[in-house]
């Protein structure tokens, strides 16, 4: 076994053994927490960010995050946007802002009329701080990291190791998910998101990590592996984060990672010559099979019901009203809130307020886009083609970042059903504005440290 092979497979098997310490020693969650951050610290202050050691860090505490929540070990709940705006503080410190990210510096501007609103319209018994905090805390996460990000070259080897930065936690994840939930068919009982599948979390945000573990497995499936025993690795592990994605009965994660993998898959195919695109057609050919058993399994187990659910029926084969099990109708009333209020908004976090005077319920938004309508007015649309223009444009400049798309397409989707309560979606969306350089010539860096010697 080659020194690379040995090297990967012992992280996959660290990363295996922290999801079985966890489950069997609850506090080793805390461990694990607070170790990651700081060793985090540590690693980009030694290292002095030179090959972008902060954005690693900051991949890893976004990975993480959903394990920490669901077992605890999060120094507070949303300790993980924090830190991956730490982490990316600290690389600025050590390697400055990026230029010319003028944009997400009007980004962040256009938020604050509808912080400033609400600290004045937020009902009295609110804790005006915190609540504000945890609206807006997304949002700033994205425009912080996009602010080092932008225009920064990188290699493509170094984002592969970004995305296993964030793709070990999420295998810890799975790991714990498989001892939590050994027997599927004892907790299946209908067509509904299933908190037991998920670790007795939310589903929404579980099945959000493990449909883009399962997109990073797999582009290291056509990228990475580079022999058999690689690919056979990389593929165990994209078909069990795939079952227990599927497993948990919420669709938009894993319909999500399955999206952005037919992205890569249609960019490599454009972009490859003949004999890339027929090696291509004998590896989809056999993920396809493999993918299809593992979907015939997951059937098997849940006796069926998980074709019923992605059919939107319910457990008795008829068919459900929405698709959006309520999520529609919180939309339809933001957008009411926009109507009402077009130019600054009704205030950031004052939406769910509304929306229980209005109709007696207090639900907090799974739109962040037609959340930004609502509390943020103008400015919010203003923002959002900002996010939306931008990368576009890069993607113009250099179309060799086979990843940026795809990173587009996760934040686009997962904010439209999980809005931006994790760091995650916000970070890769940073990803997103990266320069993405070809890998160095081997030959060239040989000579270079011939010459300097």
């Amino acid at each position: 076994m080659k020194k690379e092979e040995q090297s990967y497979l012992y992280l996959v098997v660290l990363h295996v053994a922290i999801g079985i310490a966890i489950y069997l020693l609850p506090f080793t969650a805390k461990l694990y927490g607070y170790a990651m951050f700081i060793l985090g610290v540590y690693y980009v202050i030694k290292t002095q960010n030179r090959n972008n050691e902060a954005l690693m860090a900051a991949a890893y505490i976004a990975g993480a995050e959903v394990l920490l929540r669901m077992t605890g070990g999060n120094v507070s709940y949303e300790f993980s946007k924090y830190g991956v705006m730490l982490f990316i503080l600290l690389g600025m410190y050590f390697s400055g802002f990026s230029k010319g990210a003028t944009p997400y510096w009007f980004f962040l501007v256009l938020l604050v009329p509808g912080v400033v609103i609400s600290s004045f319209v937020l009902n009295f018994d609110t804790n005006i701080r915190t609540t504000i905090a945890f609206n807006i805390s997304g949002p700033v996460c994205l425009a912080v990291a996009s602010l080092y990000t932008y225009r920064r070259k990188i290699t493509l080897e170094q984002m592969n190791s970004m995305l296993l930065c964030i793709g070990l936690p999420i295998l810890s994840c799975a790991v714990y998910l498989t001892l939590y939930t050994p027997n599927i068919r004892d907790v299946i009982t209908g067509t509904q998101s299933n908190f037991e599948t998920s670790g007795g979390f939310g589903p929404n945000q579980v099945a959000t990590f493990l449909g883009l573990g399962m997109f990073i497995f797999f582009s290291r499936i056509i990228l990475e592996s580079r022999s058999k025993f690689l690919l056979l690795l990389n593929l165990i592990i994209v078909l069990n984060i795939s079952y227990r994605g599927i497993v948990t009965f919420s669709r938009g994660g894993m319909i999500t990672g399955f999206l952005m993998i037919v992205l890569l898959l249609s960019f490599l195919y454009f972009k490859s010559n003949f004999r890339g695109r027929v090696k291509l057609n004998y590896i989809v050919v056999v993920i396809a099979m493999a993918m299809m058993v593992t979907w015939t399994y997951t059937s098997f187990q849940t006796g069926g019901l998980i074709n019923k659910r992605y059919a939107n029926q319910d457990a008795q084969g008829r068919e459900k009203a929405s698709k959006f099990t309520g999520r529609g109708d919180i939309a339809a009333t933001e957008i009411d809130m926009f109507l009402d209020n077009p130019v600054f908004g009704v205030g950031v976090a004052k939406g769910a307020e509304v929306r229980e005077v209005e109709t007696g319920n207090f639900a907090v938004s799974h739109d962040e886009i037609t959340r930004m309508l609502a509390e943020h007015g103008s400015f919010g649309i203003v923002g959002l083609l900002i996010l939306f223009i931008t990368p576009l444009v890069l993607y113009l400049e250099n179309k060799f970042n086979l990843f940026l798309l795809c990173f587009l397409a996760f934040w686009f989707l997962t904010i439209n059903h999980a809005a931006m309560r994790t760091a995650l979606p916000a970070f890769v969306y940073s990803l997103s504005l990266l320069n993405v350089q070809g890998l160095p010539d081997k030959k060239k860096l040989v000579e270079a440290r011939q010459n300097s010697s």
